[in-house]
């Protein structure tokens, strides 16, 4: 390896090196001294095969930096996308543009208006206790058009099939104010800027995300090849990912690009859906024999129901509702895969065990009486059934991605990896264990789903890495990750 003198760094007191003129050769500035020249070994940054000179991101909300259940300035500004093309920036890379809100209070306002259905709205701090909304409204006008042409085409809620849909800015805001005209679709956007390098991340994600947020409330679709007929809930079917994914990548891989896709993960590695625990109600003896007594007609239609051969024994104790004194009891929910007793007028009642798992929100409504005298609804657990329904679905996506990788060479972070070992060992990042804690784990914001700016640093990181090993460029090697914990794990309030 070749050393220019930009390589050779001196640590010497300038007592008797006063007399330096006349030195032909930097090793003559150390001539009857101890000090050896310390020579830096850091290979410079190189670009390998990649072409890093018009870099363009494609994805949904991960992309975008949607973070604390908003999509806001700041967070936009510590995207992964954007801390990945200020290293390619480095390598000949160009001018990164994104569709920045118009503040940091987050949200979306339609005609000067908040979304009557309470969506679109601001950002979640830490309050001292706990995740609050931030007061005030937000600023950013959702019609109104921002001018483009946008390297960072990362649209909130995304689907699969959603990145090949003209005009789906009619059917996406932040899309729509973002697109180059009301009839294109996001591959498109992203195609007609000729990228030489792109990041596709975490499509499929909201394929199974907006059905597992619902408590499971909306349909798997596997079987059902017409996403026209799909509800906003429903999961998708794993040929129609397959078919909208690969369609995806061809577009962009056309003109000889080359690029890095994600995985998709687990639910069960985000704290959305294991903060809540199975079993988190206090009671005395009092009130549990209250509730007891609530349930006791209910009870008995089982009996009945066991007696008459409509349910075995083992289902007959699962259904059996029964409260203690204990500061660890669990809660009544319903549960469609029970056998129906509606001839008896019983509902689909049991309780809940370790294997269910539950949405952030529910926290909020445990106080007023939700699982106790409110049975749960759908919407607010995943019983082991419908976590089955988006593993599956899960895994058959990520299939189609590893092959699609492989296929056409590109890079493959494993996303589902990365929140795994959050989930259960944590991620060592400089001086910090990142987990998946809600709050104090750093890598997840505050809403449960999407990442801090510090776990998008340690995504960025994570695709250079990938990018390293396919491609032959070095920045790892060459020190050029980034320090995750240069940037923060939550913004507080005052931040406008």
């Amino acid at each position: 390896m070749t050393f220019n003198m930009k390589n050779i760094k001196y640590i010497a007191l300038f007592f008797g090196l006063t007399a330096v003129i006349g030195c032909n050769e930097p090793e003559d500035v150390l001539k009857g001294t101890n000090i050896e020249p310390i020579i830096d070994m850091t290979p410079e940054l190189t670009s390998g095969s990649a072409d890093f000179s018009k870099y363009v991101a494609i994805g949904a909300s991960f992309t975008a930096g949607f973070a604390d259940g908003a999509l806001f300035k700041a967070t936009q500004i510590n995207s992964f996308p954007n801390i990945l093309s200020q290293k390619f920036e480095m390598l000949g890379g160009g001018t990164f543009t994104q569709p920045l809100m118009n503040d940091n209070t987050g949200g979306l306002l339609f005609n000067g208006s908040r979304a009557p259905n309470g969506a679109f709205g601001p950002r979640l701090y830490f309050n001292g206790s706990g995740p609050a909304v931030l007061p005030g409204d937000p600023t950013t006008e959702a019609t109104t058009v921002v001018s483009g042409p946008f390297n960072n085409v990362g649209v909130p809620g995304a689907k699969s099939f959603h990145l090949g849909i003209n005009g789906y800015g009619s059917l996406n805001p932040y899309f729509g104010r973002m697109a180059s005209t009301p009839t294109t679709s996001m591959i498109a956007d992203a195609v007609k800027q000729s990228p030489t390098f792109f990041t596709l991340s975490e499509i499929g994600g909201n394929d199974v995300l907006a059905y597992a947020t619902s408590g499971g409330s909306g349909k798997d679709q596997k079987g059902n090849f017409d996403p026209s007929t799909y509800g906003t809930n429903d999961i998708t079917d794993p040929n129609v990912f397959a078919a909208s994914f690969s369609a995806s990548v061809d577009a962009l891989v056309a003109n000889g690009a080359k690029g890095v896709v994600t995985n998709v993960p687990y639910i069960a590695s985000l704290p959305h859906f294991t903060t809540v625990p199975y079993n988190p109600i206090p009671l005395n003896a009092g009130t549990a024999s209250q509730l007891n007594a609530g349930y006791a007609q209910y009870n008995g239609g089982i009996q009945y129901a066991l007696s008459q051969g409509d349910i075995d024994a083992t289902e007959a104790a699962a259904r059996t509702i029964n409260f203690k004194a204990s500061a660890t009891n669990t809660m009544v929910l319903v549960d469609e895969d029970l056998t129906d007793l509606s001839k008896y007028s019983l509902p689909n009642y049991r309780q809940s065990t370790v294997n269910d798992l539950f949405v952030l929100p529910l926290s909020s409504f445990i106080p007023q009486g939700y699982g106790t005298q409110i049975p749960l609804d759908d919407k607010w657990a995943l019983t082991p059934q419908e976590q089955l329904a988006i593993k599956n679905a899960t895994d058959a996506y990520n299939v189609t991605i590893a092959a699609v990788a492989s296929a056409k060479g590109l890079a493959l972070v494993d996303f589902k990896g990365i929140l795994t070992q959050a989930s259960t060992t944590g991620i060592p990042s400089g001086n910090f264990t990142l987990t998946a804690a809600l709050v104090t784990g750093g890598l997840v914001s505050l809403d449960g789903v999407h990442l801090t700016s510090r776990g998008y640093a340690v995504l960025a990181n994570k695709m250079m890495q990938a990018i390293d090993a396919t491609y032959g460029t070095n920045f790892e090697a060459s020190g050029n990750f980034v320090s995750a914990g240069n940037y923060p794990t939550n913004y507080p309030s005052t931040l406008k």
